[in-house]
């Protein structure tokens, strides 16, 4: 498969607690939440914000611990399973991505390409030095 490791952002850019969102160039949305005051790979944690109940977008609530969809209330733990709402009772989970630091940056390894086609405007990396 078309895989390849994607550049996320300084690790001291992200605060713990804090999260961002990150799109792949095959048009994924991820959300990338730091959860530790470590800087390793598992200080952080990478999960497709896109709810699998309807397709809302999901946040990282670091006063919750869990990744929270306000459309029908659904929610996920940091492992990205069903605590709360449809997704819950459907038994859906987020998908998760690989995450690695390497010289104080975090990159996500995510398909390169779309899997399918997608409503997604073209993707324009963004901060390239």
């Amino acid at each position: 498969s078309n895989r390849g490791w994607l550049f996320v952002c300084q690790v001291e850019q992200l605060a713990p607690g804090a999260a961002l969102d990150f799109t792949t160039p095959g048009g994924q949305r991820i959300v990338v939440a730091r959860q530790g005051k470590g800087t390793e790979a598992a200080d952080f944690l990478a999960l497709s914000s896109v709810c699998p109940h309807l397709g809302c977008r999901v946040h990282w609530e670091s006063n919750h611990d869990r990744f929270f969809c306000p459309c029908h209330n659904g929610a996920f733990d940091r492992e990205g399973s069903a605590i709360a709402g449809p997704p819950l009772a459907a038994h859906q989970a987020l998908q998760r991505f690989p995450l690695k630091v390497e010289g104080g940056l975090l990159f996500l390894e995510a398909p390169l390409t779309a899997l399918a086609v997608a409503d997604e405007p073209p993707y324009v990396p963004t901060g390239v030095a």
